[in-house]
Protein backbone atom coordinates (compact mmCIF):
# COMPACT_ATOMS: atom_id res chain seq x y z
CA UNK A 1 0.00 0.00 0.00
CA UNK A 2 0.88 3.73 -0.39
CA UNK A 3 2.95 4.95 2.43
CA UNK A 4 3.74 8.84 3.75
CA UNK A 5 7.54 10.21 3.25
CA UNK A 6 7.77 10.22 7.08
CA UNK A 7 7.31 6.36 6.95
CA UNK A 8 9.66 5.36 4.28
CA UNK A 9 12.52 4.62 6.33
CA UNK A 10 10.80 2.44 8.62
CA UNK A 11 9.75 0.06 5.96
CA UNK A 12 12.64 0.15 3.43
CA UNK A 13 16.66 0.65 3.60
CA UNK A 14 18.62 3.65 2.41
CA UNK A 15 19.86 5.24 1.18
CA UNK A 16 17.24 7.31 -0.34
CA UNK A 17 19.02 9.48 -3.26
CA UNK A 18 16.69 11.07 -4.96
CA UNK A 19 15.69 12.49 -8.35
CA UNK A 20 13.38 15.51 -8.99
CA UNK A 21 11.35 16.60 -11.43
CA UNK A 22 9.08 19.59 -12.51
CA UNK A 23 7.08 20.51 -15.38
CA UNK A 24 4.15 22.83 -17.32
CA UNK A 25 2.85 23.60 -20.21
CA UNK A 26 2.82 27.38 -21.41
CA UNK A 27 -0.75 28.78 -21.05
CA UNK A 28 -1.33 32.16 -20.91
CA UNK A 29 -4.63 31.86 -19.21
CA UNK A 30 -2.81 30.37 -15.94
CA UNK A 31 -0.23 32.63 -16.05
CA UNK A 32 0.56 32.87 -12.47
CA UNK A 33 -2.52 30.49 -11.68
CA UNK A 34 -0.87 27.50 -11.67
CA UNK A 35 2.00 26.17 -9.50
CA UNK A 36 5.52 26.90 -11.66
CA UNK A 37 8.39 24.60 -12.03
CA UNK A 38 10.12 26.74 -9.90
CA UNK A 39 7.64 25.90 -6.92
CA UNK A 40 7.73 22.60 -7.88
CA UNK A 41 11.10 21.95 -7.52
CA UNK A 42 11.01 23.75 -4.05
CA UNK A 43 8.21 21.97 -2.92
CA UNK A 44 10.36 18.62 -3.95
CA UNK A 45 13.55 19.76 -2.41
CA UNK A 46 11.28 20.75 1.14
CA UNK A 47 10.02 16.54 1.09
CA UNK A 48 13.88 16.16 0.30
CA UNK A 49 15.34 17.71 3.24
CA UNK A 50 12.49 16.39 5.97
CA UNK A 51 13.26 12.69 5.44
CA UNK A 52 16.61 12.91 4.61
CA UNK A 53 16.58 12.07 0.83
CA UNK A 54 19.84 12.94 -0.58
CA UNK A 55 19.12 14.83 -4.31
CA UNK A 56 21.24 13.54 -6.89
CA UNK A 57 19.65 15.23 -9.91
CA UNK A 58 17.17 17.67 -10.71
CA UNK A 59 14.82 17.83 -14.11
CA UNK A 60 13.20 20.19 -15.52
CA UNK A 61 10.70 20.96 -18.90
CA UNK A 62 9.31 24.05 -19.43
CA UNK A 63 6.54 24.95 -22.18
CA UNK A 64 6.56 21.16 -22.44
CA UNK A 65 3.01 18.88 -22.42
CA UNK A 66 3.08 15.10 -21.13
CA UNK A 67 0.00 14.35 -23.30
CA UNK A 68 0.33 12.10 -26.47
CA UNK A 69 -0.91 15.23 -28.43
CA UNK A 70 3.08 16.79 -27.43
CA UNK A 71 4.34 18.06 -30.42
CA UNK A 72 7.95 18.58 -28.53
CA UNK A 73 10.00 15.78 -26.93
CA UNK A 74 10.85 16.37 -22.85
CA UNK A 75 14.67 15.85 -23.31
CA UNK A 76 14.65 16.03 -19.33
CA UNK A 77 12.48 13.70 -19.34
CA UNK A 78 14.32 11.58 -21.57
CA UNK A 79 17.44 12.01 -19.32
CA UNK A 80 15.61 11.29 -16.54
CA UNK A 81 14.71 7.98 -17.79
CA UNK A 82 18.02 7.06 -18.44
CA UNK A 83 19.28 8.25 -15.17
CA UNK A 84 16.96 5.63 -13.40
CA UNK A 85 17.99 2.52 -15.83
CA UNK A 86 21.46 3.35 -14.70
CA UNK A 87 20.61 2.63 -11.26
CA UNK A 88 21.48 6.34 -9.91
CA UNK A 89 18.85 6.93 -7.91
CA UNK A 90 16.49 5.08 -5.28
CA UNK A 91 13.02 7.51 -5.50
CA UNK A 92 11.64 9.90 -7.81
CA UNK A 93 10.03 12.71 -6.27
CA UNK A 94 7.16 15.44 -8.34
CA UNK A 95 4.45 17.80 -7.48
CA UNK A 96 1.66 15.55 -8.57
CA UNK A 97 1.28 12.64 -11.27
CA UNK A 98 0.29 14.61 -14.06
CA UNK A 99 4.22 16.16 -14.15
CA UNK A 100 5.23 12.70 -15.39
CA UNK A 101 2.49 11.87 -17.35
CA UNK A 102 -0.79 12.51 -19.44
CA UNK A 103 -0.69 9.67 -21.52
CA UNK A 104 -1.14 5.84 -20.57
CA UNK A 105 1.64 4.87 -22.77
CA UNK A 106 3.98 6.90 -20.79
CA UNK A 107 3.13 5.99 -17.41
CA UNK A 108 3.18 1.81 -18.53
CA UNK A 109 7.09 2.94 -20.25
CA UNK A 110 8.13 4.87 -16.27
CA UNK A 111 6.39 2.11 -14.47
CA UNK A 112 8.30 -0.80 -16.28
CA UNK A 113 11.80 1.14 -15.66
CA UNK A 114 11.01 1.91 -12.05
CA UNK A 115 9.68 -1.24 -11.55
CA UNK A 116 13.40 -2.84 -13.02
CA UNK A 117 15.50 -0.76 -11.41
CA UNK A 118 13.65 -1.01 -7.88
CA UNK A 119 13.05 3.08 -7.72
CA UNK A 120 9.77 4.65 -5.84
CA UNK A 121 7.45 6.48 -6.81
CA UNK A 122 6.81 9.73 -4.94
CA UNK A 123 4.29 12.35 -5.87
CA UNK A 124 0.90 14.32 -3.78
CA UNK A 125 2.89 13.69 -0.95
CA UNK A 126 2.74 10.04 -0.95
CA UNK A 127 5.67 7.02 -2.03
CA UNK A 128 4.60 4.08 -4.53
CA UNK A 129 5.98 1.15 -4.87
CA UNK A 130 5.30 0.13 -8.42
CA UNK A 131 6.65 -3.86 -7.55
CA UNK A 132 3.33 -3.87 -5.27
CA UNK A 133 0.01 -4.61 -7.05
CA UNK A 134 -2.00 -2.44 -5.33
CA UNK A 135 0.66 0.40 -5.62
CA UNK A 136 0.58 0.25 -9.60
CA UNK A 137 -3.25 0.02 -9.22
CA UNK A 138 -3.23 2.80 -7.91
CA UNK A 139 -0.85 5.12 -9.95
CA UNK A 140 -2.61 4.03 -12.83
CA UNK A 141 -6.01 5.36 -11.70
CA UNK A 142 -4.26 8.23 -11.32
CA UNK A 143 -2.60 7.85 -14.62
CA UNK A 144 -6.25 7.75 -16.04
CA UNK A 145 -7.17 10.37 -14.55
CA UNK A 146 -4.52 12.75 -15.67
CA UNK A 147 -5.00 11.20 -19.49
CA UNK A 148 -8.44 12.03 -19.11
CA UNK A 149 -7.81 15.46 -18.09
CA UNK A 150 -5.70 16.18 -21.10
CA UNK A 151 -8.44 15.20 -23.35
CA UNK A 152 -10.51 17.45 -21.85
CA UNK A 153 -8.51 20.19 -21.79
CA UNK A 154 -7.30 19.50 -25.83
CA UNK A 155 -11.64 19.60 -26.42
CA UNK A 156 -12.28 22.47 -24.88
CA UNK A 157 -9.21 24.09 -26.71
CA UNK A 158 -10.56 22.93 -29.69
CA UNK A 159 -13.97 24.23 -28.94
CA UNK A 160 -12.28 27.60 -27.93
CA UNK A 161 -10.63 27.90 -31.59
CA UNK A 162 -13.25 27.09 -33.26
CA UNK A 163 -15.74 29.85 -31.91
CA UNK A 164 -12.98 32.45 -31.74
CA UNK A 165 -12.02 31.58 -35.36
CA UNK A 166 -15.95 31.63 -35.83
CA UNK A 167 -15.84 35.15 -34.10
CA UNK A 168 -12.84 36.40 -36.06
CA UNK A 169 -10.38 36.68 -33.24
CA UNK A 170 -6.42 36.10 -33.94
CA UNK A 171 -4.91 32.60 -33.28
CA UNK A 172 -1.20 31.05 -32.96
CA UNK A 173 2.09 32.94 -33.99
CA UNK A 174 1.65 36.32 -33.73
CA UNK A 175 1.48 37.46 -37.99
CA UNK A 176 4.20 39.51 -38.86
CA UNK A 177 3.27 43.12 -39.28
CA UNK A 178 0.65 43.29 -35.80
CA UNK A 179 1.62 42.99 -32.35
CA UNK A 180 -0.80 42.03 -29.66
CA UNK A 181 -2.00 42.94 -26.11
CA UNK A 182 -2.89 40.48 -22.87
CA UNK A 183 -5.12 41.79 -20.30
CA UNK A 184 -2.39 41.85 -17.79
CA UNK A 185 -4.91 40.02 -15.04
CA UNK A 186 -6.39 37.46 -16.71
CA UNK A 187 -3.50 36.43 -19.49
CA UNK A 188 -6.40 36.48 -22.47
CA UNK A 189 -5.91 37.95 -25.27
CA UNK A 190 -7.35 41.78 -25.70
CA UNK A 191 -6.37 42.94 -28.85
CA UNK A 192 -4.41 42.65 -32.46
CA UNK A 193 -3.58 45.92 -33.93
CA UNK A 194 -0.97 46.73 -36.23
CA UNK A 195 2.59 47.07 -35.49
CA UNK A 196 3.69 50.48 -35.41
CA UNK A 197 7.09 49.92 -37.66
CA UNK A 198 6.33 46.57 -39.47
CA UNK A 199 2.67 47.20 -40.14
CA UNK A 200 3.86 49.95 -42.26
CA UNK A 201 6.29 48.02 -44.25
CA UNK A 202 3.69 45.48 -45.05
CA UNK A 203 1.23 47.85 -46.56
CA UNK A 204 4.42 49.25 -48.50
CA UNK A 205 5.37 45.73 -49.77
CA UNK A 206 1.62 45.39 -51.16
CA UNK A 207 1.51 48.60 -53.21
CA UNK A 208 5.70 48.11 -54.21
CA UNK A 209 4.13 44.26 -56.24
CA UNK A 210 0.90 46.14 -56.82
CA UNK A 211 2.70 48.86 -58.95
CA UNK A 212 4.84 46.11 -60.84
CA UNK A 213 7.50 46.30 -58.57
CA UNK A 214 9.40 42.52 -58.79
CA UNK A 215 10.00 40.61 -55.21
CA UNK A 216 13.56 39.98 -55.95
CA UNK A 217 14.15 43.72 -55.89
CA UNK A 218 11.93 44.80 -52.91
CA UNK A 219 13.36 41.40 -50.94
CA UNK A 220 16.77 43.44 -51.48
CA UNK A 221 15.63 46.15 -49.84
CA UNK A 222 13.76 44.63 -47.05
CA UNK A 223 17.34 42.72 -46.99
CA UNK A 224 19.16 46.45 -46.59
CA UNK A 225 17.03 47.21 -44.20
CA UNK A 226 17.84 44.66 -41.54
CA UNK A 227 16.69 41.26 -40.36
CA UNK A 228 13.09 40.19 -39.78
CA UNK A 229 13.22 39.13 -36.47
CA UNK A 230 16.24 39.13 -34.72
CA UNK A 231 18.63 36.71 -36.11
CA UNK A 232 16.03 35.84 -39.15
CA UNK A 233 16.81 37.67 -42.54
CA UNK A 234 14.35 37.55 -44.76
CA UNK A 235 14.10 35.16 -47.29
CA UNK A 236 12.04 35.03 -50.52
CA UNK A 237 9.32 32.30 -48.64
CA UNK A 238 8.64 35.01 -45.97
CA UNK A 239 7.30 37.44 -49.06
CA UNK A 240 5.35 34.94 -51.05
CA UNK A 241 3.99 33.59 -48.07
CA UNK A 242 3.25 37.29 -47.07
CA UNK A 243 1.52 38.07 -50.52
CA UNK A 244 -0.49 35.70 -50.51
CA UNK A 245 -2.05 35.54 -46.99
CA UNK A 246 -5.68 37.02 -46.79
CA UNK A 247 -5.33 37.90 -43.02
CA UNK A 248 -3.53 41.08 -44.39
CA UNK A 249 -6.95 42.30 -45.61
CA UNK A 250 -8.34 41.03 -42.64
CA UNK A 251 -9.83 38.09 -43.61
CA UNK A 252 -10.14 35.03 -40.89
CA UNK A 253 -8.47 31.55 -41.84
CA UNK A 254 -9.73 28.41 -39.80
CA UNK A 255 -8.27 24.56 -41.33
CA UNK A 256 -7.38 26.40 -44.53
CA UNK A 257 -10.70 28.11 -44.77
CA UNK A 258 -11.81 31.70 -45.05
CA UNK A 259 -14.40 31.68 -42.28
CA UNK A 260 -15.64 35.96 -42.66
CA UNK A 261 -14.23 38.80 -41.63
CA UNK A 262 -11.32 39.18 -38.93
CA UNK A 263 -11.54 41.21 -35.53
CA UNK A 264 -8.13 42.92 -36.46
CA UNK A 265 -7.68 45.79 -39.14
CA UNK A 266 -6.30 44.83 -42.36
CA UNK A 267 -2.79 46.54 -43.57
CA UNK A 268 -4.09 45.79 -47.07
CA UNK A 269 -7.16 47.20 -48.88
CA UNK A 270 -8.85 44.83 -50.62
CA UNK A 271 -8.43 46.04 -54.12
CA UNK A 272 -4.41 46.77 -53.91
CA UNK A 273 -4.87 42.55 -52.41
CA UNK A 274 -6.77 41.36 -55.15
CA UNK A 275 -4.17 43.32 -57.78
CA UNK A 276 -1.71 41.98 -56.13
CA UNK A 277 -3.11 37.88 -56.67
CA UNK A 278 -3.59 38.89 -60.24
CA UNK A 279 0.13 39.77 -60.06
CA UNK A 280 1.58 36.71 -58.44
CA UNK A 281 -0.68 34.39 -60.20
CA UNK A 282 0.42 35.31 -63.52
CA UNK A 283 1.82 31.98 -65.04
CA UNK A 284 4.60 33.32 -66.42
CA UNK A 285 5.76 35.03 -62.81
CA UNK A 286 5.10 31.11 -61.70
CA UNK A 287 7.32 29.66 -64.17
CA UNK A 288 10.20 31.95 -64.13
CA UNK A 289 13.51 30.86 -62.93
CA UNK A 290 15.42 34.39 -62.90
CA UNK A 291 15.36 37.22 -60.80
CA UNK A 292 15.37 40.23 -62.98
CA UNK A 293 14.10 41.21 -66.08
CA UNK A 294 16.01 40.92 -69.63
CA UNK A 295 13.22 41.92 -72.27
CA UNK A 296 10.63 44.34 -72.23
CA UNK A 297 8.31 41.90 -74.48
CA UNK A 298 9.04 38.28 -73.76
CA UNK A 299 6.32 36.60 -72.56
CA UNK A 300 3.70 39.47 -73.22
CA UNK A 301 3.38 39.81 -77.56
CA UNK A 302 1.96 36.62 -78.71
CA UNK A 303 2.34 35.53 -82.22
CA UNK A 304 -0.67 36.98 -84.81
CA UNK A 305 -0.71 33.97 -86.90
CA UNK A 306 -0.92 30.70 -84.84
CA UNK A 307 -4.17 29.43 -83.41
CA UNK A 308 -3.44 29.66 -80.18
CA UNK A 309 -1.61 32.52 -80.10
CA UNK A 310 1.83 31.75 -78.26
CA UNK A 311 3.73 34.34 -76.90
CA UNK A 312 7.15 35.72 -78.66
CA UNK A 313 11.05 34.65 -76.98
CA UNK A 314 14.03 36.04 -77.72
CA UNK A 315 16.71 34.44 -80.01
CA UNK A 316 19.58 35.75 -81.75
CA UNK A 317 18.91 35.93 -85.13
CA UNK A 318 21.79 36.21 -87.19
CA UNK A 319 23.80 38.36 -83.94
CA UNK A 320 20.22 40.62 -83.72
CA UNK A 321 18.10 40.04 -80.65
CA UNK A 322 14.96 39.31 -82.04
CA UNK A 323 11.77 38.22 -81.12
CA UNK A 324 10.39 35.48 -82.79
CA UNK A 325 7.15 32.83 -82.18
CA UNK A 326 8.49 30.01 -79.50
CA UNK A 327 6.75 27.52 -81.52
CA UNK A 328 6.58 27.71 -85.12
CA UNK A 329 9.26 30.65 -85.72
CA UNK A 330 7.35 31.74 -88.81
CA UNK A 331 7.59 35.60 -87.36
CA UNK A 332 10.07 37.63 -86.30
CA UNK A 333 11.00 41.48 -85.64
CA UNK A 334 14.50 42.77 -84.38
CA UNK A 335 13.84 43.19 -80.29
CA UNK A 336 14.64 46.87 -80.33
CA UNK A 337 12.21 47.87 -83.48
CA UNK A 338 9.33 46.30 -81.77
CA UNK A 339 10.00 47.74 -78.42
CA UNK A 340 10.40 50.89 -79.63
CA UNK A 341 7.02 50.90 -81.61
CA UNK A 342 5.01 49.13 -78.60
CA UNK A 343 6.58 51.70 -76.52
CA UNK A 344 5.28 55.09 -78.24
CA UNK A 345 1.98 53.46 -79.26
CA UNK A 346 1.33 52.63 -75.36
CA UNK A 347 2.88 55.79 -74.37
CA UNK A 348 0.65 58.30 -76.69
CA UNK A 349 -2.63 55.83 -75.61
CA UNK A 350 -2.37 56.22 -71.84
CA UNK A 351 -2.66 60.04 -72.49
CA UNK A 352 -5.15 59.65 -74.74
CA UNK A 353 -9.31 59.84 -73.85
CA UNK A 354 -9.50 56.50 -74.83
CA UNK A 355 -7.61 55.22 -71.85
CA UNK A 356 -9.42 57.21 -69.60
CA UNK A 357 -12.50 56.45 -70.63
CA UNK A 358 -11.53 52.70 -70.98
CA UNK A 359 -11.65 52.92 -66.79
CA UNK A 360 -14.23 55.43 -66.14
CA UNK A 361 -17.50 53.68 -68.68
CA UNK A 362 -20.31 54.14 -66.02
CA UNK A 363 -21.58 50.58 -67.66
CA UNK A 364 -18.40 49.30 -67.03
CA UNK A 365 -18.66 50.90 -63.51
CA UNK A 366 -21.96 49.11 -62.74
CA UNK A 367 -20.95 45.96 -63.93
CA UNK A 368 -17.64 45.61 -62.08
CA UNK A 369 -19.71 46.20 -58.77
CA UNK A 370 -22.49 44.35 -59.79
CA UNK A 371 -19.82 41.18 -60.55
CA UNK A 372 -18.02 41.72 -57.27
CA UNK A 373 -21.35 41.41 -55.18
CA UNK A 374 -21.81 38.31 -57.31
CA UNK A 375 -18.17 36.88 -56.60
CA UNK A 376 -18.60 38.19 -53.38
CA UNK A 377 -22.04 36.34 -52.05
CA UNK A 378 -20.99 33.18 -53.66
CA UNK A 379 -17.94 33.28 -52.16
CA UNK A 380 -19.44 33.74 -48.31
CA UNK A 381 -21.75 31.03 -49.23
CA UNK A 382 -19.11 28.30 -49.78
CA UNK A 383 -16.94 29.67 -47.29
CA UNK A 384 -20.60 28.92 -44.66
CA UNK A 385 -20.33 25.51 -46.26
CA UNK A 386 -17.34 24.29 -45.60
CA UNK A 387 -17.34 25.94 -42.25
CA UNK A 388 -20.77 23.50 -41.27
CA UNK A 389 -18.17 20.68 -43.25
CA UNK A 390 -16.08 21.37 -40.53
CA UNK A 391 -17.98 21.72 -37.63
CA UNK A 392 -19.52 18.35 -36.69
CA UNK A 393 -23.04 17.94 -33.89
CA UNK A 394 -23.53 16.01 -30.70
CA UNK A 395 -23.43 12.45 -32.43
CA UNK A 396 -20.11 13.26 -34.18
CA UNK A 397 -21.93 13.85 -37.88
CA UNK A 398 -20.85 17.24 -39.92
CA UNK A 399 -23.08 20.06 -40.15
CA UNK A 400 -22.87 19.24 -44.03
CA UNK A 401 -22.03 15.75 -45.90
CA UNK A 402 -18.84 15.61 -47.84
CA UNK A 403 -21.08 14.88 -50.77
CA UNK A 404 -23.01 17.88 -50.63
CA UNK A 405 -19.95 20.24 -50.00
CA UNK A 406 -18.33 18.52 -52.75
CA UNK A 407 -21.40 19.02 -55.07
CA UNK A 408 -21.68 23.07 -53.93
CA UNK A 409 -17.86 23.35 -54.87
CA UNK A 410 -18.20 21.85 -58.21
CA UNK A 411 -21.55 24.32 -59.02
CA UNK A 412 -19.83 27.73 -57.55
CA UNK A 413 -16.16 27.38 -57.74
CA UNK A 414 -16.43 28.22 -61.86
CA UNK A 415 -18.76 31.05 -60.96
CA UNK A 416 -17.06 32.92 -58.13
CA UNK A 417 -13.73 32.31 -61.10
CA UNK A 418 -16.03 33.23 -64.01
CA UNK A 419 -17.56 36.67 -61.58
CA UNK A 420 -13.72 37.56 -60.64
CA UNK A 421 -12.62 37.84 -64.26
CA UNK A 422 -15.10 40.29 -65.01
CA UNK A 423 -15.18 42.22 -61.93
CA UNK A 424 -11.18 42.34 -62.58
CA UNK A 425 -11.38 42.91 -66.10
CA UNK A 426 -12.38 46.76 -66.04
CA UNK A 427 -10.63 47.36 -62.43
CA UNK A 428 -8.19 50.07 -62.71
CA UNK A 429 -4.79 48.46 -61.44
CA UNK A 430 -3.13 50.70 -59.19
CA UNK A 431 -0.26 50.93 -61.19
CA UNK A 432 -2.19 53.07 -63.75
CA UNK A 433 -4.13 55.30 -61.35
CA UNK A 434 -0.91 57.61 -61.56
CA UNK A 435 -0.50 57.42 -65.24
CA UNK A 436 -3.64 57.84 -67.09
CA UNK A 437 -4.19 61.04 -68.37
CA UNK A 438 -1.04 62.46 -66.46
CA UNK A 439 0.65 65.13 -69.13
CA UNK A 440 4.01 63.99 -68.47
CA UNK A 441 3.41 60.26 -69.26
CA UNK A 442 7.01 60.37 -71.35
CA UNK A 443 9.00 60.51 -68.03
CA UNK A 444 6.81 58.61 -65.71
CA UNK A 445 7.29 55.84 -68.42
CA UNK A 446 10.92 56.49 -68.69
CA UNK A 447 10.93 56.45 -64.51
CA UNK A 448 9.55 52.90 -64.62
CA UNK A 449 11.54 50.29 -64.20
CA UNK A 450 11.12 47.60 -66.33
CA UNK A 451 9.33 45.12 -64.21
CA UNK A 452 6.75 48.10 -63.77
CA UNK A 453 6.22 48.66 -67.48
CA UNK A 454 5.84 45.12 -68.31
CA UNK A 455 3.05 45.24 -65.64
CA UNK A 456 1.35 48.36 -67.34
CA UNK A 457 1.56 46.74 -70.87
CA UNK A 458 -0.07 43.45 -69.29
CA UNK A 459 -3.21 45.52 -68.25
CA UNK A 460 -3.64 48.04 -70.76
CA UNK A 461 -2.79 45.91 -74.53
CA UNK A 462 -2.00 42.80 -76.50
CA UNK A 463 0.23 42.69 -78.91
CA UNK A 464 0.48 40.45 -82.21
CA UNK A 465 3.16 40.44 -84.28
CA UNK A 466 2.66 39.33 -87.81
CA UNK A 467 4.22 37.51 -90.76
CA UNK A 468 6.43 40.45 -93.32
CA UNK A 469 5.05 40.77 -96.47
CA UNK A 470 8.58 39.34 -97.89
CA UNK A 471 11.61 38.36 -96.55
CA UNK A 472 13.93 40.46 -94.70
CA UNK A 473 11.82 43.56 -94.63
CA UNK A 474 13.14 45.94 -92.35
CA UNK A 475 10.13 48.51 -91.82
CA UNK A 476 7.28 48.19 -89.93
CA UNK A 477 4.84 47.94 -92.51
CA UNK A 478 0.76 48.82 -91.48
CA UNK A 479 -0.78 45.51 -89.79
CA UNK A 480 2.90 43.79 -89.09
CA UNK A 481 2.51 44.54 -85.56
CA UNK A 482 -1.45 44.37 -83.70
CA UNK A 483 -2.27 46.55 -80.67
CA UNK A 484 -5.54 45.68 -78.58
CA UNK A 485 -5.69 48.02 -75.91
CA UNK A 486 -8.20 47.50 -73.00
CA UNK A 487 -11.64 47.45 -73.98
CA UNK A 488 -11.18 46.80 -77.54
CA UNK A 489 -11.51 43.46 -79.72
CA UNK A 490 -8.92 41.66 -79.24
CA UNK A 491 -7.68 42.85 -75.61
CA UNK A 492 -6.69 39.19 -73.75
CA UNK A 493 -6.27 40.10 -69.77
CA UNK A 494 -2.99 38.82 -68.35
Amino acid sequence: MPIAPEHLALLYTGPFDAYLYGRNSRDMKKKGKESSVGDQLTEGREICLENGWPIKREFSDIGRSASRYAKREREEFEEMIAGIESGDCRILVAWEASRYYRDLDVYVRLRSVCMAAGVLLCYNGTVYDLSKRADRKATAQDAIQAEDEAEGIRDRNLRTVRLNAKAGGPHGRILWGYARRYDPDTGDLAEQYAHPDRGPIVKKIFDRVAAGETEYAILQDLRAGGERLPGIRWEQHHLSEMLRNVAYKGRRIHQGIDVGKALWAPLVEDEVFNAVQQIVRAPERRTSHTSTVVHLLSGLARCGLCEDAPYLRVLNNRGIKSYQCSEKFHVVMSEAKLDAYVEEAVVEWLGSKAAAAAFSSTDDQQRTATARLRQNRMQAQLNEARAQAATFGTDGAPKLSIQSLAALEASLTPLIAEARQEAESVTVPPLLRGVIGQPDIDAIWEDMSMAQQRALLRAVVTVRLMKARVSGLRTIEPGRVVLAFVGEPGFRSG
